[in-house]
């Protein structure tokens, strides 16, 4: 076997360490777990676990978003066909992961997530990207509950229905894990299924642009990415709108999925200023719901939209970004592989997508104009219709001057 070379090396002591971050964790627990004992189990020195990973946090996130992302999926059931089908479908894919009441282990692999609240809450820079994953959640959930909706249903929002649904499986994760043997995860299920009925008088108010649109003309070359709500290869050839999101501004995907015109691909790429320990719990966040989205609604009503992190810049450089942080929002529309327009700052998904919509709506009522004029010219009006000199009404002639009225004045009617 030849020499590795230094990223090969760095990526196989990445993978030790993750591997012996998992083993700590599960044996004692995040708060109780030591550096020391995670490079011992990697065969590595403390030097290099701080070299791959900022400080135990990190590894702890990245150990329970590397998890999430490659748990294998069953086979998956019959997709719900009704959105009280599909959420029971999905509360019970939820909580198969809950801890087993009558297992007396402290830790474990099952306990594994049981400190993840605790250590979002310890820091406001932890606390707001969560909270806007949540709203990220909400929405892709709320999305493929509206594509689940009854032909001649009211149209609307089912995004805070959604919400709801979160708030009863995120807070059965944390009883189990408090109270063991309070939460019966049969009512969960059913408490979920009865949540598809609720009404919440539910809209989307259109955003408040900000931002203007620039029109410009450059290369679109994505590197390849991996789309987190499908959990396979990104399409990001050929045309759609993509728009770039620090974990402060997540929320502003649903107005570019609204906005947009009807078939538009939109891809969400996440951004952050500290992928070492914030990239890790994004990807933590929506792989745990995607994965049991998947296995409960139909393809045909999985959200419209790709997610994709970003944690190297470099597709927001592909977007015109070389540099992004927390707060960043900025959207780009592409045809052709050709970005055609931009806009950075906050609305600008809004305007990126709302200009296309615009755009196509002014192409289609040209085309609708011009198929009228051509039906005009090749039939004319009818014979009844014409002057008595044989021209159509208000028809110029060859002097261009339309006939006069009693004042002398060219004819209003």
């Amino acid at each position: 076997m030849g020499r590795l070379s230094r990223a090969q090396a760095q990526e196989r002591n990445r993978a030790k360490v993750l591997a012996a971050a998992r083993g700590e964790f599960a044996e004692h627990g995040f708060r109780d777990a030591k550096v020391d004992g995670i490079a011992q189990r990697a065969g590595l020195t403390r030097g290099a676990v701080y070299s791959n990973f900022p400080g135990k946090r990190a590894l702890y996130f990245a150990v329970l978003a590397d998890l999430a992302e490659r748990a294998p999926e069953p086979p998956h059931p019959e997709p719900g066909r009704t959105a009280r089908e599909a959420l029971g479908l999905l509360a019970r894919a939820w909580v198969t992961r809950l801890p087993l009441a009558d297992v007396g282990e402290q830790h474990g692999m099952a306990r594994l997530g049981m400190y993840l609240l605790p250590e979002v809450l310890a820091e406001e820079r932890t606390r707001r990207p969560f909270a806007q994953l949540m709203k990220v959640d909400a929405i892709l959930l709320g999305l493929a509950l509206e594509g689940l909706r009854p032909s001649g249903a009211p149209a609307g929002s089912l995004v805070r229905v959604a919400e709801a649904v979160l708030t009863t499986l995120h807070g059965a994760n944390q009883l189990a894990a408090a109270a063991p043997g309070f939460i019966e995860p049969f009512n969960v299920v059913s408490a979920c299924e009865q949540l598809a009925g609720l009404d919440l008088h539910d809209w989307w108010p259109p955003a408040h642009v900000i931002t203007q649109v620039r029109e410009t003309d450059e290369p679109w070359s994505p590197p390849r990415a991996l789309d987190a709500v499908r959990g396979e290869p990104a399409l990001l050839a050929g045309d759609g709108v993509v728009a770039v999101l620090g974990l402060h501004r997540l929320e502003a995907v649903e107005e570019a999925v609204r906005a947009a015109p009807p078939g538009t691909r939109v891809t969400a790429v996440v951004v952050t200023g500290d992928p070492d320990e914030l990239a890790p719990l994004a990807r933590l966040a929506v792989a745990e719901l995607c994965r049991c989205l998947r296995q409960a609604f139909p393809p045909s009503a999985w959200p419209r939209v790709q997610v994709v992190f970003d944690e190297s810049g470099a597709l927001a450089a592909a977007a015109g970004l070389p540099a992004v942080s927390d707060g960043t929002e900025a959207a780009v529309r592409i045809e052709a592989d050709r970005i055609v327009a931009c806009a950075d700052g906050r609305g600008a998904c809004h305007a990126v997508t709302s200009a296309l919509t615009a755009a196509s709506g002014a192409m289609g009522a040209g085309a609708a104009v011009d198929a009228d004029a051509a039906v005009d010219a090749d039939t004319g009006p009818p014979p009844e219709s014409r002057t008595p000199g044989g021209r159509p009404p208000g028809d110029r002639g060859r002097s261009g001057r339309t006939p006069a009225g009693p004042s002398g004045r060219p004819a209003l009617g």
